[in-house]
């Protein structure tokens, strides 16, 4: 975070005039502020770690290193930024792909605005967020994939307790409201979503709710 304790954003485009629409986006909103630029993924991963930003906002289809390598490499780093995949494509492979490569949020350009400045705070506060028109075929898409070598039911059984927060979270609240709806602390519902992905051996949230949705916890 800068000193006034706003979100430090880096942009990663190959298309200038794209990131000077998101800079100018941005920078308009309170607490956001973007402190770097880059053109194609080798050089958005090297900025992220010299600048070390809060959030990226990555492209996908760049010249040489993608996106999501991108993404996977800098979500390998001990302190990975939140990465937020900003794209024109959203078909269900690279949602798929982005998200195992450890993106916090898919968001379609022609769908941006307030909604990816929602997903950058989601992602800044460990959340997830992604664009309405991809999350059916999404968790379409993972349940399909997932069905065959996912086992029913974890290894060490869910709490009562954890079953009230993967259920609140199956239905898109955020740990904020989580904590609101179950009257407790944002750092005890962050604790029970770290126990949560552990048990069901899941990368990120929405391979929580997509769990949850198959093995009908989320009812």
């Amino acid at each position: 975070m800068t000193a006034d304790g706003s979100l430090q954003l880096l942009l990663v485009d190959d298309q200038a005039e794209v990131r000077a629409g998101l800079g100018m986006l941005i920078e308009a909103e309170p607490g956001l502020a973007v402190v770097g630029e880059a053109g194609d993924g080798a050089t958005g991963i090297a900025l992220a770690r010299a600048l070390r930003p809060d959030v990226v906002v990555m492209d996908i289809r760049m010249p040489g290193t993608d996106g999501i390598a991108a993404t996977a490499t800098l979500s390998a780093d001990p302190e990975p930024p939140a990465i937020v995949i900003l794209t024109t494509f959203g078909e269900d492979e690279n949602v798929y792909r982005a998200l195992r490569a450890g993106a916090r949020g898919f968001v379609l350009k022609q769908s941006a605005g307030p909604l990816l400045v929602a997903a950058i705070r989601a992602a800044a506060n460990g959340d997830a967020l992604l664009s309405p028109e991809i999350t059916l075929p999404l968790m379409e898409t993972f349940a399909a994939q997932d069905r065959a070598d996912r086992p029913a039911d974890p290894i060490t059984p869910l709490s009562p307790r954890e079953e009230e927060v993967l259920r609140a979270l199956a239905h898109g609240a955020t740990n904020v409201e989580i904590g609101e709806q179950l009257f407790i602390s944002l750092s005890t519902v962050k604790t029970h979503v770290n126990v949560l992905l552990a048990k069901l051996a899941a990368r990120n949230r929405v391979e929580l709710a997509i769990w949850a949705h198959r093995t009908g916890r989320a009812t």
